[in-house]
């Protein structure tokens, strides 16, 4: 959640904030109305607390009509002392949840409006002209079955809409993409981790993804559990209610794990293939570090994430999403879309995004002050290396050949025993 203090110091700025991303700047005043009333409160319960007290010493001392007065003025102070600490608790829990509505106070300069109001970073290298290379492309779906890669209508016949197979080649085009971004993420110096994938409520709470989208998430009732849509969640609280040591700099993990995402809100979005699918496996990174250093852990990030992309020769570009495009706890995200030949446009295949000390706030991860003085909040920030499905789309549509054969860029070759093509089973 956001910084109480800097709420009170500057609200203008968190109006503005909550303006850009197009929604309610009254929440603002609904923090800071809980705020001021929990305080008074809070003060008023604490003398009555302390008179209370107070009372008690001199009833031990009194004797006669005296002690009896004194009983009787306790009395009336203990029923105060109960309507004030319930009076302070209630407003302590409407500002709270005020807060937990409140997004991330976005950073300077990123755009205002939503989803389509994005601004273009850069462009990195050129669709492919299929049109002078004299041969329609063919869409993933149809690469896939042609390869007998991916197979949709058994995945919906087991497990319903949005479901899929990845078989053969395409099981393999999924451990190489999961190979490559494990071994770029360990040669840029994150740690590995295998995460949980079922995780508590205060942990998908924590990391933000029980505020606004909490109908894409999956919850398991009976175990009162929630199957994570991204291994940020689990990241996020790995460090929760702890004092982490950052003066050796950030702590960065990459996180390979099967996801889960209900879709809720897309019924008739991107139906045919495997680009937006309730499974998933996908390797992302986290990091841990000082609020001052998440400018230029942002941008490492970002050239991790080209730095993948790159060996996979696709073509994308880099846009700055705009404020109301953004989830609650992030104050600025990247997106690299790769272009899809079949769609004639740009999808997203990976973002990175800075949530500054909003997660790390609500899971309690905290540093010791290096100006001293205490502890404080540390910062956190998330960038997916790669997924598994989207990758494999643009892989296939991008690197077709005219027969259906599929060109294999050299960093993936490694992985699926050297190929430079892959070629359709015969028969």
């Amino acid at each position: 959640m956001i910084d109480l203090r800097e709420l009170r110091a500057d609200p203008e700025r968190a109006r503005a904030s909550q303006q850009a991303r197009g929604e309610d700047p009254g929440l603002v005043d609904q923090v800071l109305s809980a705020d001021e009333r929990h305080r008074t409160a809070l003060a008023g319960f604490e003398a009555a607390r302390a008179q209370q007290k107070a009372h008690g010493k001199l009833v031990a001392q009194a004797q006669g009509e005296e002690k009896q007065a004194l009983l009787a003025e306790v009395k009336d102070l203990a029923t105060r002392v109960k309507a004030l600490e319930a009076e302070y608790a209630a407003a302590l829990a409407e500002r709270e949840a005020a807060m937990r509505l409140v997004g991330n106070i976005v950073r300077d300069g990123v755009p205002a409006g939503g989803e389509d109001d994005y601004v273009v970073i850069e462009h990195v290298g050129a669709p492919r002209d299929f049109a002078a290379e004299g041969f329609e492309p063919k869409d993933h779906l149809e690469l896939g079955e042609l390869h007998r890669a991916i197979d949709t209508a058994r995945g919906a016949k087991v497990s319903g809409a949005r479901f899929y197979y990845l078989l053969g080649v395409g099981a393999r085009l999924e451990h190489a993409l999961m190979a490559l971004a494990q071994q770029v993420t360990q040669e840029e110096g994150f740690v590995p981790v295998v995460p949980p994938t079922l995780v508590r409520e205060q942990a998908m709470a924590g990391a933000g993804f029980l505020d606004a989208h909490a109908d894409e998430v999956y919850h398991l009732e009976a175990d009162d559990l929630y199957l994570t849509g991204t291994s940020e969640v689990a990241l996020a609280a790995l460090h929760a209610e702890e004092i982490i040591d950052l003066s050796a700099g950030p702590l960065r993990y990459a996180a390979t794990s099967t996801c889960y995402r209900r879709e809720a809100g897309s019924y008739g979005k991107d139906t045919r293939g495997i680009f937006r699918v309730h499974q998933f496996t996908k390797t992302e990174m986290f990091v841990f570090c000082r609020p001052e250093d998440t400018e230029a852990e942002h941008a490492n990030l970002l050239r991790v994430e080209r730095r993948v992309l790159d060996a996979l020769e696709l073509p994308y570009r880099i846009i700055d999403v705009a404020a109301g495009d953004l989830g609650g706890p992030a104050a600025r995200k990247y997106d690299c879309e790769a272009w899809i030949p079949t769609q004639g446009r740009y999808r997203e295949l990976t973002s990175t995004s800075n949530c500054t000390t909003y997660q790390a706030r609500r899971l309690g991860v905290r540093e010791r002050d290096p100006q001293g003085g205490g502890t404080r909040t540390v910062a956190t920030l998330n960038g997916t290396a790669l997924t598994s499905t989207r990758p494999i789309i643009a892989l296939l549509e991008n690197h077709q050949q005219e027969d259906g054969s599929i060109h294999v860029p050299a960093a993936l070759r490694p992985f699926l025993g050297g190929a430079a093509l892959i070629r359709p089973p015969a028969g």
